[in-house]
């Protein structure tokens, strides 16, 4: 996280539950207007992110079949 954002949100938590729920909502309505490029450009960049983040071994990864397993064991 970028040291600009990673102040941004320290901020925002010192602010009262209420003022930081309209914040919450304002950044979420702004996603509505990303375009499609600029929405796949960001889903391209998370995707390398966490590959990465694998191939590095900061991100572990497990068997598909088995993590549907364990899924619907909870439900």
């Amino acid at each position: 996280m970028p040291a600009e954002v990673k102040a941004l949100e320290d901020e925002a938590l010192t602010l009262p539950v209420s003022q930081r729920a309209v914040l919450a909502q304002h950044l979420l309505a702004s996603l509505d207007d990303i375009d499609e490029q600029e929405n796949e450009r960001l889903w391209l960049d998370e995707a390398q992110r966490r590959y990465s983040a694998y191939k590095s071994g900061t991100l572990p990864a497990r068997d598909a079949f088995a993590a549907i397993a364990e899924i619907r064991e909870k439900i």
